[in-house]
């Protein structure tokens, strides 16, 4: 049996809900499009308020790059974050008079002024370029302001303002930030060593003193800093890292060896029994050893380890006054067609 048809006026509720259902999905919709539309068109007037203002500031920058000194104009409030970005930009690649020019520009307009606002109050992009164009000038009064943001989770923002604070005071901020990049394992090595190259010698001077003090797990970190600068440690706090029971320890200390004060100790780690620290000792061994050092490399061609004989046989040829003659007269020395092949391998290396 076919069931009864429904009333015609069930329906009813079903299709009005249907019908403002849809009416309210078509208004938001124009609504969305509509929103949309304004901010593309606020967008293009931000653009074109930017490429006025540049178009207007970019002549004068110039002139105050080649020794003019240019008759500057207000700088209006709509003007402010183009110029900004322009005059850091340009800073960016300049250097010596040229730079210091625009820092004269920038002061003459109440740019550090303006800067310090911004690093205050901002929001985070108008913060990343206040803490950029703060360090480009060496702002002594952004400091207070900079320390805080060098500490914060955000590492874009902290590293940014650690830069600034190196450029304000390399000798202050090596005082404060040698710990700081040491703690902090989010921070890769080369951002690290980028921002503190300008402050390199009072860096040395912190290292040496803090990592006596260091714990044993920190130890690397601060050695591949010093490491990433190039610099060279006391022998004494080298040494004592190379005695280190940390195969990390003792790597990271074998990679800043720059120096033949702590050859002995270097010698002696040829014979560990991590081949990774018997590695860094061979490598460590081309860059300070002797001539007379030519025997101990020799022996190390036979270890078991391939990346062991390999770093033996390019140090043979990094040694000092060790000639291409003494080398094959090496070669001919070996009995061992392991070692036979790696001093071939590394000798053809170097002929390419």
């Amino acid at each position: 049996m076919i069931p009864s048809a429904l009333p015609a006026g069930a329906s009813d509720p079903f299709v009005t809900a249907a019908v403002w259902t849809g009416t309210v999905a078509l208004i938001l919709t124009l609504l969305l499009a509509l929103q949309i539309v304004l901010l593309r068109m606020g967008l293009r007037r931000r653009e074109r308020r930017a490429a006025r203002a540049v178009a207007r500031w970019r002549p004068l920058l110039n002139q105050a790059i080649v020794g003019e000194e240019p008759e500057l104009p207000p700088l209006r409030k709509s003007e402010r974050l183009p110029f900004l970005h322009l005059w850091a930009h340009l800073q960016g690649s300049l250097r010596g008079e040229a730079g210091e020019a625009l820092n004269d520009v920038a002061r003459r307009l109440g740019v550090d002024r303006l800067a310090r606002g911004m690093l205050a109050r901002g929001a985070r992009d108008e913060r990343l370029l206040a803490a950029l164009v703060l360090g480009h000038l060496r702002d002594r009064a952004a400091w207070p302001a900079l320390l805080p943001l060098a500490s914060a989770p955000d590492s874009v923002l902290s590293l940014t303002a650690l830069w600034a604070l190196v450029r304000v005071d390399p000798e202050a901020a090596a005082d404060y930030l040698t710990p700081l990049f040491i703690e902090r394992d989010d921070w890769a090595l080369s951002h690290v060593a980028g921002i503190l190259q300008q402050a390199s010698s009072p860096v040395a001077q912190v290292l040496a003193r803090i990592l006596p003090q260091l714990a044993e797990e920190r130890l690397p970190r601060a050695l591949r800093i010093a490491e990433s600068l190039r610099v060279s440690l006391p022998a004494g706090v080298l040494a004592d890292a190379l005695r280190s029971p940390s195969s990390a320890v003792v790597i990271a200390a074998l990679r800043g060896v720059l120096t033949p004060e702590t050859l002995e100790d270097v010698r002696a780690l040829l014979g560990h029994e991590d081949w990774q620290v018997r590695v860094q000792a061979a490598r460590a061994l081309g860059r300070v050893g002797q001539r007379g050092d030519a025997a101990r490399l020799t022996a190390l061609l036979g270890d078991p380890q391939w990346w062991v004989r390999y770093r033996a046989a390019q140090a043979l040829r990094e040694l000092p006054l060790l000639s291409r003659a003494d080398l094959e007269a090496v070669r001919a020395s070996l009995s061992d067609r392991f070692a036979l092949d790696m001093l071939d391998q590394v000798l053809a290396e170097e002929e390419a």
